[in-house]
């Protein structure tokens, strides 16, 4: 009995993820729920697991292409009379939403070609839609409207005629327009793409741009060109911080965790943004209109092999410091072994990055779309400080900026932020007053 495997549910909102590794092939004998494949999402590495038993047929994707939810990602022969049914095909979608085939190129990395061998008869063609005299994927088509290419000009390249990316561009002047994860089209995103000037093979190495790390780039040259950043810097007395922490060690002990600073840090970021509600928002591009956020979701940065991720502690406000140590240290390590769920990833309303566990003095942050404002803490360090005419004290100094939108961020604004963030953190115990 021949057994279809899908692409399931990946997340709310998540519609498609990139292959990054098999985990099987073709003659292997798999068990219920074991994983088959690692696919990418737009915030991080899943493993997809198959729901039946059997013995793998064919792989139908190759890695560093782009699947859709539903999608039949492999096939496989039962593993005997017991095994389940086949899952049911999906529906042929209908003439007003084509779907790519297998090897569209829309599903290659930059830089790799599909083969027509790829292109199998078993991935079907899909009529163009009501308006269209051409061949394209959706993804195509978006492109072609946002490089204003009429389509319907151009011949394709592709199998049976079909326009590819690679057309569009030729068309369009060689640019490939980025389109924000949120789905809207921030103007004056285009991204060049100049050719590069390779080094004798000998000395140099190639891999291909892929998984969280294709993404990272494609999330932060996006933020980058759409975000008119700005940083502020300043300095913070957390002697008193550096006391508290130490006193309450103990007593986090005893409750099966440990405290870092960050848990305070973020307290006082929460009670800073009650009182600036502008930093606990974002701006809707295509609607032109300021979301105020009632919820506070922090996300921070984490650093993983496989590059950086952003876990979010939702409704940090309603939280005590115990409690959010205990989050972030079980986020933390489940974000190094890529075992973190998308929806522990999502909803974050403003980001904290902690570059001060790895000694950093000074950074400019890029903020998380669309998020309009990043916060970041740096190390400690020793301060000598005049008291008297030949007295000295020695305290703890933290360094802290503030990275923030401009089209709704002031600097005047930020630095009054900055200011009162600071005086809650060079004062713990004032952090009682501002909790509810």
């Amino acid at each position: 009995m021949a057994i279809e495997v899908k692409l399931p549910e990946l997340g709310e909102g998540v519609t498609e993820g990139e292959l990054v590794k098999w985990l099987v092939k073709p003659g292997d004998t798999v068990k219920p729920d074991q994983p088959v494949a690692e696919v990418m999402t737009d915030k991080a590495t899943v493993e997809v697991p198959t729901p039946v038993a059997g013995v793998v047929k064919e792989l139908r994707f190759k890695v560093g292409e782009v699947i859709a939810v539903e999608k039949v990602i492999l096939t496989m022969d039962a593993a005997g009379a017991g095994a389940a049914p086949a899952a049911p095909k999906a529906e042929a979608p209908k003439a007003a939403a084509p779907a790519p085939t297998t090897a569209a190129k829309t599903a290659a990395p930059a830089g790799a070609s599909v083969s027509s061998q790829a292109m199998t008869a078993q991935a079907g063609y899909y009529p163009p839609v009501a308006d269209s005299k051409v061949l394209a994927t959706p993804s195509t088509r978006r492109m072609a409207r946002e490089m204003n290419v009429d389509i319907n000009q151009l011949q394709g390249s592709g199998l049976a005629g079909r326009v590819t990316r690679d057309d569009v561009q030729a068309a369009g002047g060689g640019l490939e327009t980025h389109t924000p994860s949120n789905g809207t089209h921030a103007p004056g995103t285009s991204i060049p793409r100049p050719a590069y000037k390779s080094a004798p093979g000998a000395l140099e190495e190639r891999v291909p741009l892929r998984g969280i790390r294709k993404k990272i780039a494609e999330n932060l040259q996006m933020a980058k060109q759409i975000i008119p950043h700005f940083t502020l810097m300043d300095e913070a007395i957390v002697t008193e911080l550096v006391q508290t922490r130490e006193a309450l060690k103990e007593v986090a002990e005893k409750h099966g965790t440990k405290i870092t600073y960050l848990p305070f840090v973020m307290k006082a970021l929460v009670a800073t943004c009650r009182e600036y509600p502008m930093f606990n928002a974002s701006i809707d591009d295509a609607a032109g209109e300021i979301v105020y956020k009632h919820v506070f979701n922090l996300g921070f940065a984490a650093d993983t092999p496989n590059g950086l991720v952003v876990p979010v502690i939702k409704n940090a406000d309603q939280k005590t410091i115990l409690e959010i140590s205990k989050e972030i240290i079980d986020l933390s390590k489940r974000a190094r072994d890529g075992k973190l769920k998308p929806d522990e990833m999502k909803g974050a309303t403003i980001t904290i990055t902690n570059i001060g566990s790895v000694g950093g003095t000074y950074a400019t942050p890029i903020i998380n779309h669309p998020e309009v404002a990043i916060l970041g803490m740096y190390k400690i360090t020793d301060k000598i400080t005049l008291v008297g005419d030949d007295e000295f004290s020695v305290e703890k100094a933290m360094n802290f900026t503030i990275t923030a939108d401009h089209r709704l961020i002031d600097g005047a604004v930020a630095a009054n932020f900055l200011k009162a963030f600071i005086g809650r953190i060079q004062s713990p115990g004032r952090l009682i007053l501002d909790m509810i």
